[in-house]
């Protein structure tokens, strides 16, 4: 890989740390929208799986068993046949496509943070709802990473206070990650040399979560939210306008 490509990749998975580390993560989607733009997507999303994971096993021994299990379980049982269809639409789709689809989740990630959540905190969506918003989850975090939304739309309904909200979220993606990774082998997502490169980008990960944990109480989310968003927004209508060129 070449050293400017490597100096890229590093900082987008450096950020990825950084987000899930002292930001709830939800952040870390545009380390992959941002690889897509320099790298097949295939290779980009493939690359970020098994490092997600690594940032993710620290969230989950933090708030083990502090989760809703019946509210995560049905986001669980839905997100699975999400991630098969991801499968299917990645099988019969070309990298164009996929870039256009990542830019797009990219800009409608950036219109849903930007929304009031008064009104799915207010509601109380049924079970039928969850299963559903757990599909597109599912689908979302197959194609790019970004399956908050959907997940944050049932959750933020069930009242659930800060803690359960962020552990039952932590335990839903941490499951549906490890999922996806059978069909990411199958279909040739995975290759030797994106997991070779994240043997070396797993302690710039682990650095990235420090660093997060560190900067906390220093940044504020508003600042490192809107500096993200507006990078997001870019890097999508980057994607889409290269997909349609």
């Amino acid at each position: 890989m070449e050293l400017q490509l490597f100096l890229i990749t590093a900082l987008a998975v450096l950020f990825a740390g950084f987000s899930k580390g002292g930001f709830g993560g939800g952040a870390a989607f545009a380390s992959s929208a941002i690889l897509a733009l320099v790298m097949p997507p295939a290779q980009a999303i493939g690359l970020m799986l098994p490092l997600l994971m690594l940032m993710d096993l620290g969230a989950v021994r933090s708030f083990w068993k502090q989760w809703d299990w019946p509210r995560s379980r049905l986001m669980i049982f839905g997100g699975l046949p999400g991630i098969a269809l991801g499968a299917v639409f990645y099988s019969v789709t070309n990298a164009d496509v996929m870039r256009f689809l990542i830019g797009v989740i990219a800009v409608a990630f950036v219109a849903w943070q930007l929304l009031p959540k008064r009104a799915f905190q207010e509601a109380k969506l049924s079970p039928s709802i969850g299963y559903s918003a757990g599909m597109a989850a599912g689908f979302t975090s197959f194609v790019s990473h970004a399956g908050g939304p959907p997940a944050a739309m049932y959750l933020l309904s069930q009242r659930l206070d800060k803690t359960t909200y962020h552990a039952s979220s932590t335990l839903i993606f941490w499951v549906i990650n490890a999922a996806k990774v059978a069909p990411y082998a199958y279909l040739g997502i995975f290759t030797l040399d994106s997991l070779l490169l994240d043997i070396y980008l797993a302690p710039i990960a682990l650095v990235g979560v420090w660093l997060g944990v560190r900067a906390h109480h220093i940044v504020s989310d508003k600042v490192f939210f809107g500096l993200t968003y507006v990078l997001l927004a870019i890097t999508g209508l980057k994607l889409i306008w290269d997909s349609l060129t």
